[in-house]
């Protein structure tokens, strides 16, 4: 935390790293910029956790594949202590029997596959990069607007058409069709074997209110390859824990200047009649400033720090609408020793492990939480990064990680009776593939999406901040009359994930928002 003042060129509502990253651009342009965190740590859902003595976690996010590499050069976050205890890591699907599939780079091996799909997976992962490269370019800058006359959105329009003609006719036609179907009927056309089919439909849902049958979940899966065009070849373990990258932002932040005050709430955003003056925290205490940029949700934005009241009835409505129903909770497990994963090597115990035999697996869990009741056989994201980054617990002991999908927000009966009896579960499921586990732990920590609503100020307990989806990115993100970054509000706007591109440790939200403001301020 800095010195702080009460008058501020820029208020940044939320020390996420979107969050941080705008201010630093802001700061970089030569704006007076404060970051208001209500929590004691920065960087948001990417924080580092002490569940128990001497054991840590990465508290929500746990796996870096998507951190773009422009923001990270240019904040020079690895000058400033970020790390990677390991990268490039590969995803284990695994089986009871032992007989696991490993996705390695642009392969896949065992798990019982014929050469056919070896094969197949080899051309689909090829034209599937070439989907995701077209999304990384249009990611790069703001939405356009369809309507007006912008030359800067003409341009990009522009682009981006060009992009698709360069895919050429075959994968162009391909990708018109494929961005509004299912990944489930996507696997079908493509693979036999269902644990390569079930490991790619997992990065089609991760995160979101959809099961592989849903339509954008092959968009969904585009989205989340983003990461191979940034230079990660499979996922990386921040050194620390991922709180390593919030604490590498901050520093970036305060060696340019940025003010940063913690444990400050924003209870509101002060306006003089449709213009923004600054902010109040819930102690009371103001700061003035012509522009707030918030890294809150835009509901939580809008409906709580601005208020519907002083909102248009056709805003309120679009707001309201925004689709964001989280569905993922998270496991933490402190080990005295390293599960037994049958069929692992300690090596391979430290790459990623997923626990999703099929695609009806998948889609059965999700059935679960669209009647609002948790998964009895929930899909598993499993992390032990403590193979790879020895700082995360006592000598000879593990921590394990574990995103959990399917758990509704809204769970009926509530989680407060519900919290310890999936808890159990989920460690039975995991004890099927790794047996004795449970002997293992010392402490167990399960956060719900109620959690992480309240931990990491997530409306619903959503990641994204809302779906990502066709309707909810690009020019509708996060609704139309919000999409570049700028709100109805005059001197608010949004940088967070639920603004253009979307979620996922990436940072393009916070650098595109910034480049907006600058811009805004060059021309006024």
């Amino acid at each position: 935390m800095t010195n702080v003042h009460s008058q501020y060129d820029v208020v940044v509502v939320g020390g996420g790293h979107n969050g941080l990253i705008c201010a630093n651009y802001l700061a970089k342009s030569g704006r007076k910029v404060l970051v208001l965190e209500a929590n004691e740590s920065l960087g948001g859902a990417a924080t580092t956790r002490k569940f128990a003595d001497n054991y840590a976690v990465s508290g929500c996010a746990h796996w870096l594949f998507q951190l773009n590499p422009r923001v990270a050069s240019d904040l020079g976050l690895a000058k400033h202590g970020l790390k990677l205890a390991a990268r490039n890591l590969n995803t284990i699907a695994l089986a009871e029997n032992g007989n696991h599939l490993t996705i390695k780079g642009d392969g896949v091996e065992g798990g019982g596959l014929s050469g056919k799909d070896q094969r197949a997976y080899k051309s689909f992962n090829r034209q599937m990069l070439k989907f995701s490269k077209l999304l990384a370019n249009a990611f790069e800058r703001r939405a356009p607007k369809l309507l007006d006359r912008n030359w800067t959105d003409r341009m990009t329009l522009a682009k981006l058409g060009l992009g698709m003609k360069m895919l050429g006719k075959e994968d162009m036609r391909d990708l018109l069709r494929l961005a509004l179907i299912n990944i489930y009927d996507v696997m079908e056309e493509n693979f036999d074997n269902e644990l390569l089919k079930a490991a790619i439909c997992v990065d089609g849902v991760l995160g979101s209110h959809m099961g592989p049958r849903s339509p954008n979940t092959v968009f969904g899966y585009l989205y989340r390859r983003l990461g191979d065009i940034y230079g990660f070849k499979g996922p990386a373990v921040v050194e620390g824990g991922m709180g390593a990258l919030g604490t590498a932002l901050a520093t970036s932040a305060m060696a340019r200047g940025v003010d940063i005050q913690t444990k400050s709430r924003v209870g509101k955003i002060n306006l003089a009649l449709d213009k923004v003056t600054g902010v109040t925290l819930t102690s009371g205490e103001d700061f003035h400033a012509k522009i707030v940029v918030s890294n809150a949700d835009p509901k939580s934005t809008l409906e709580k720090l601005i208020g519907f009241k002083n909102l248009e009835t056709g805003i309120v409505r679009r707001v309201s609408n925004i689709r964001m129903r989280g569905s993922a909770a998270k496991l933490h497990l402190a080990l005295n020793g390293l599960p037994n994963f049958g069929g692992l090597t300690d090596s391979q115990k430290g790459q990623r492990l997923l626990i999703a035999p099929s695609m009806n697996y998948i889609e059965q869990a999700f059935n679960s939480a669209k009647y609002g009741e948790y998964s009895t056989k929930p899909v598993l994201d499993i992390s032990i990064p403590s193979v790879h980054d020895k700082s995360l617990a006592p000598e000879g002991a593990h921590v394990l990680s574990a995103i959990i999908q399917f758990a509704p927000h809204d769970l009926r009966g509530g989680w407060e009776k519900a919290r310890e009896p999936f808890k159990n579960l989920v460690i039975d499921n995991i004890n099927k593939y790794a047996p004795g586990i449970k002997e293992q732990i010392i402490k167990s920590e399960l956060l719900t999406p109620e959690d992480l609503e309240s931990e990491f100020n997530m409306r619903g307990g959503h990641w994204h901040h809302g779906e990502i989806s066709l309707d909810q990115i690009m020019m509708m993100r996060p609704f139309p009359g919000a999409t570049q970054y700028a709100t109805s509000v005059n001197g608010l706007f949004l940088c967070g994930a639920g603004a253009h591109p979307g979620g996922g440790v990436m940072g393009l939200a916070g650098k595109n928002a910034a480049k907006e403001i600058i811009k805004r301020g060059k021309a006024a």
